[in-house]
């Protein structure tokens, strides 16, 4: 693991000294508008996305997409009710080069894609993404009939030499480091000659609620998915061939990216309400609503959104984090600053995302004076008075977006590489000051002239 050295610049960020109360409009989930952009592509016919997000990794993957031949029109909705994203199927051709970033849905979901294309396809992406497993991915692929040229490293960079078909069947692969392993195949599966049939054969899998996630939208999409969740086999998913609609999608918000607003409320005593927020839905965010409820605060999910409330106190909490591995950063936060100890267990993959966030967490809220210890699947918090200093991110936004939350509570901290944020929810820093400041009554997060006073070193 190395400090980021692309965007040094240090971001000082705001120390709250009242209690927040806020409405924060959340950008579109990541997830969903990723896994939405490969359906559309492989679809019969043409579809709208409605409400994308718009971040990095969401324009990698419509930029790939574009460069294998789909066409992908930005603007508004046919009827003029704000962003849309018109997908125009095409055949699929190469010789293609992607450029993944370091976006697991890219580096993951389009190598099977790239199998139904004519011709080769490169993938490449930033020094982090060479260092991320893509075996589960590529091991599947080969037993399945492509042909993929990766040196045998089980990584990035590699080529896919697409046929413009794949046989498809069968497959068994440990997705224990990933459940996007599983994803990967179950989305272009339907345009596979015989479907797939994946077999996990791992003792562990990470994440469930984006293969549910994935489940639901194929289903949507019209295909024909056998899996454990509705009486099938355990730890085996069947796709059968089939052609897939096109849609007229709308986006959730990102509940995961809620996480820092909503802790906003816990650390400060405060209010926050994110709108939009769905009474049904395969998000793992949505688990935000228990857990920090467990940690101090209360919610309240009415037709206007998500309320949550704090108490003033923020518990310490003992929870398995394997479902929901991607909120362990901001939970960490919380626990750092709570009134007992935590244990946060369940997360041993999460050594492999954008970076070890194991080691990280560890590393820099021990930085600022705290007391986290790696475990073998997790992190033991117990908290100590904090000091300010330097959080570095290692370009891994959701890094960034626990130290704002550190920050509310000890003056002086300050985030390093900040815009790396806009992997997944762009302009945070405005967004964040922006909730500082806020109306309460005031849809969305424009600074104002009425809120709590906030301190804001350097400004």
């Amino acid at each position: 693991m190395t400090e980021s050295s692309v965007h040094p610049a240090l971001w000082p960020a705001p120390h709250a000294t009242g209690a927040v109360d806020a409405t924060v409009t959340v950008p579109g989930s990541k997830s969903v508008t990723n896994r939405a952009l490969v359906l559309a592509a492989l679809s019969s016919e043409p579809g709208w996305l409605r409400r994308p997000l718009r971040s990095r990794d969401t324009l990698l993957m419509a930029q790939a997409l574009r460069t294998l031949g789909v066409g992908i029109e930005e603007g508004v909705g046919p009827d003029g009710s704000g962003e849309a994203w018109r997908i125009i199927p095409a055949g699929l051709h190469g010789p293609a080069t992607v450029d993944v970033g370091n976006a697991g849905t890219v580096m993951r979901f389009l190598p099977p894609v790239a199998c139904l294309a004519d011709g080769p396809v490169r993938f490449d992406g930033d020094a982090r993404s060479y260092e991320r497993p893509l075996h589960g991915v590529i091991d599947a692929l080969r037993a399945l009939g492509a042909r993929i040229d990766d040196d045998l490293r089980g990584a990035l960079p590699l080529t896919v030499h697409g046929a413009g078909a794949l046989d498809g069947g069968p497959v068994a692969i440990d997705a224990s480091s990933s459940s996007q392993f599983v994803s990967a195949l179950l989305l272009s599966a339907p345009r596979f000659n015989q479907g797939v049939e994946v077999r996990h054969t791992g003792s562990t899998l990470p994440s469930m609620p984006h293969i549910r996630m994935t489940v639901d939208m194929l289903r949507a999409a019209g295909a024909q998915v056998d899996e454990p969740e509705t009486g099938g086999e355990p730890n085996v998913w069947r796709v059968s061939p089939s052609a897939l609609l096109g849609r007229d999608l709308t986006v959730e918000p990102d509940l995961s990216n809620a996480q820092p607003f909503l802790a906003a409320a816990l650390v400060t005593g405060g209010r926050v309400t994110v709108p939009d927020w769905p009474t049904r839905t395969t998000q793992p965010g949505d688990a935000l609503r228990e857990i920090f409820t467990a940690m101090g605060g209360s919610c309240e999910l009415t037709e206007r959104g998500l309320t949550f409330t704090g108490s003033g106190r923020i518990h310490g909490i003992d929870v398995d984090l394997g479902e929901v591995g991607e909120l362990t950063p901001g939970i960490a936060a919380l626990a750092a600053l709570a009134d007992s100890p935590s244990t946060l267990s369940g997360v041993a993959h999460l050594r492999l995302h954008e970076t070890d966030r194991l080691a990280a967490l560890t590393k820099e809220i021990n930085g600022l004076g705290g007391d986290v210890t790696e475990t073998a699947d997790g992190l033991m918090i117990k908290p100590r008075p904090l000091q300010g200093g330097v959080f570095h991110t290692y370009d891994d936004h959701r890094m960034a977006t626990a130290a704002a939350v550190i920050g509310l509570a000890v003056p002086g901290v300050e985030v390093e590489n900040v815009a790396t944020t806009a992997k997944t929810l762009p302009d945070f820093p405005d967004l964040w000051t922006g909730m500082l400041d806020s109306d309460p009554d005031t849809v969305g997060v424009s600074p104002g002239a009425l809120g709590i006073p906030v301190e804001k070193p350097g400004a």
